[in-house]
């Protein structure tokens, strides 16, 4: 089992919200109102960790030892939002989310093949990392950069535990596991093909609730996302390439491989599926 493990590496570097965060150094001067909104913004984004967890559990049912690591992922994210909003109470009470708020980002997320599930949400933490490592250089308050850093680091070593339970999935199911991985990589790694940067919070998991089935859809301004990426931490071309690089280091690492491009990726995925009697040069499903 990874978990006792993982629970102790974990457990080793976690930070304490009242200790390890520089609350006094907070310098009104030097938050922005806009900035201020966007930190309201990814508080409630974290926030769905929560039906993420009950999504992770439901759908591995099978395996208990990723279902425990699960309550190690849950608390440290649910922590994310609680200290983005304990910044907010303390500097800047009027954008606090509101339970109702919070609540609206629950929801149930349709069932999905595990494997490919394990894959999004490692990419997810790739993704992520990147993410909150720019909105520490934009932000210009010495308090939230300093936690923006933070949840960047946790959100590596989350990527890291998943990559640990994917290597293990490779040696229980082999090829499958593989071509589940490759196949969600290409489209995690694909982003410059499609309208917005590809991450859990904003695909769509409910058929039902659609269109307002995924986490972004259901935050105050639904818009929020794309203004943040484009506009306001700029998340360009060089940061995006940042994150595919790492996906494709990962994967190259995780398949014994060596992928340099996103297409190499493909190929394989094409050769994968084709050896499990599936039509490999089918094209990838659509983000929606």
């Amino acid at each position: 089992m990874l978990y006792p493990e993982l629970f102790k590496q974990l457990e080793s570097v976690r930070w304490d919200m009242d200790r390890d965060i520089p609350w006094e150094r907070f310098d009104a001067s030097r938050l922005s109102d806009e900035q201020a909104q966007t930190i309201k913004m990814n508080a409630i984004t974290e926030w769905a960790a929560l039906p993420a967890t009950e999504m992770f559990l439901r759908d591995n049912r099978d395996d208990s030892d990723f279902s425990a690591f699960m309550s190690i992922w849950f608390f440290e994210e649910q922590k994310h939002s609680l200290v983005l909003m304990e910044y907010l109470r303390r500097f800047r009470p009027e954008l606090v989310p509101t339970e109702a708020e919070l609540h609206d980002v629950r929801f149930e997320f349709d069932p999905a093949p595990a494997l490919e599930t394990l894959m999004l949400h490692f990419c997810g933490e790739i993704r992520l990392n990147h993410w909150y490592r720019r909105a520490a250089e934009w932000h210009t308050e010495p308090v939230i950069r300093h936690i923006y850093t933070t949840l960047s680091q946790d959100e590596a070593r989350h990527g890291g535990a998943y990559l640990r339970y994917m290597k293990r999935a490779i040696g229980k199911f082999g090829v499958e596991a593989k071509a589940a991985f490759a196949k969600v990589g290409v489209l995690m790694a694909s982003a410059r093909r499609t309208a917005q940067a590809l991450h859990p919070t904003n695909l769509h998991v409910n058929r039902t609730l659609y269109p307002r089935d995924t986490i972004q859809s259901r935050l105050p301004n639904p818009e929020w996302l794309e203004q943040w990426l484009d506009r306001q931490i700029r998340f360009d071309a060089i940061w995006e390439r940042k994150v595919v690089d790492r996906i494709l280091h990962n994967m190259s690492l995780l398949m014994d491989q060596s992928f340099k491009t996103v297409q190499e990726l493909n190929r394989y995925r094409k050769d994968l599926q084709a050896s499990l009697g599936v039509g490999g040069g089918g094209a990838l499903p659509n983000a929606a």
